[in-house]
């Protein structure tokens, strides 16, 4: 696969194509980063960012995880202590789950958060920001957004300085960070600084085809047991041969396809025996037309996933 199909696999939006092209075809090394607020249990959801890295990293990109702990005390998701504990944690989850460790760079964002300079451009991104555009920005990522604090308006202003000062050319992240991408390309230059491409990855849908929630567990965490996984694949939502909104083909598609040459669907001899698929869209096919059985594909989910996180099963057994 060439550089621009590994980049633009499984995306939701690129801001712009034509941006990421001229990166591929300029002379140095590009570089890409993802922010995440250490806050809790990595779901699939959040693997889906990390699994951008990994293609980026492959289509030879320079890749930086900040570890936002800042972000995450403004957002009020614990102490400092609390929130750098996590975020220690996640980062040996990112390193099991394929990130390579001497290519990768983390940073704390408590790094460099707190230096006169950097303070002085969110007082000056501040300036030219206006109170909507905050509220707006912050919306999709706020803990409370009925009633925000203040620190929770500066977020998406660090959020797009960060982009600068970590000096990338790229920002991933998924569509829900659309704000304040946007607020990015569009405040950077004001200051400075170039507006970064901006690369998007889809919203998964929970295991039951609702908004993924930590209050309903309907997601799998990457920390989750084997037996755990086989008991929340067989009460996943799977209506037999109905493609739209299914969270477990979504599973083969983001997660599990792009790490596999190819898969196999074991099934018994009575009932036609294994199935082997080389891309998603022949079993996505054969589950429309109803070729595939929701029982046997989500056998097949719950084995991948398992072999898939069972290094950060082995890690938590470690530390």
């Amino acid at each position: 696969m060439d550089s621009l199909s590994l980049i633009t696999r499984n995306t939701e939006e690129i801001v712009t194509k034509e941006e990421i092209e001229a990166l591929i075809e300029s002379n140095k090394q590009p570089s890409a980063y993802v922010g995440y607020e250490p806050s809790g249990k990595i779901h699939m959801g959040h693997v889906l960012t990390v699994n951008k890295l990994l293609d980026l990293q492959q289509a030879g990109f320079k890749i930086m995880v900040l570890l936002a702990d800042i972000h995450a005390y403004l957002n009020e998701k614990g102490t400092m202590d609390e929130v750098r504990k996590i975020a220690d944690y996640n980062k040996r989850c990112f390193i099991a789950l394929g990130l390579d460790e001497k290519k990768t760079k983390f940073v704390l964002g408590s790094s460099y958060q707190l230096k006169p300079e950097y303070m002085l451009d969110v007082l000056k991104l501040a300036r030219s920001t206006t109170l909507n555009r905050a509220r707006r920005s912050m919306d999709e990522v706020s803990r409370d957004a009925e009633n925000p604090k203040v620190s929770q308006m500066i977020y998406p202003l660090m959020q797009a300085l960060d982009i600068a000062h970590l000096g990338v050319d790229v920002a991933v992240g998924g569509i829900d960070q659309r704000k304040i991408h946007m607020l990015a390309r569009e405040g950077l230059p004001e200051l400075g600084y170039r507006a970064p491409v901006c690369i998007h990855t889809p919203i998964l849908l929970g295991l039951d085809g609702k908004k993924m929630s930590s209050s309903k567990g309907n997601y799998i965490s990457v920390d989750d047991t084997a037996e755990g996984i086989k008991k929340k694949m067989k009460g996943a939502f799977c209506t037999e041969g109905e493609v739209k909104d299914n969270p477990v083909l979504s599973l083969f598609k983001f997660h599990i396809m792009p790490r596999y040459p190819e898969i196999v669907i074991k099934r018994p001899e009575k009932y036609g025996g294994d199935l082997h698929y080389e891309s998603y869209e022949k079993l996505e096919s054969d589950f429309a037309a109803k070729a595939l059985h929701p029982m046997d594909l989500k056998a097949a989910a719950a084995g991948y996933m398992n072999e898939i996180l069972e290094p950060v099963r082995k890690l938590m057994v470690e530390k």
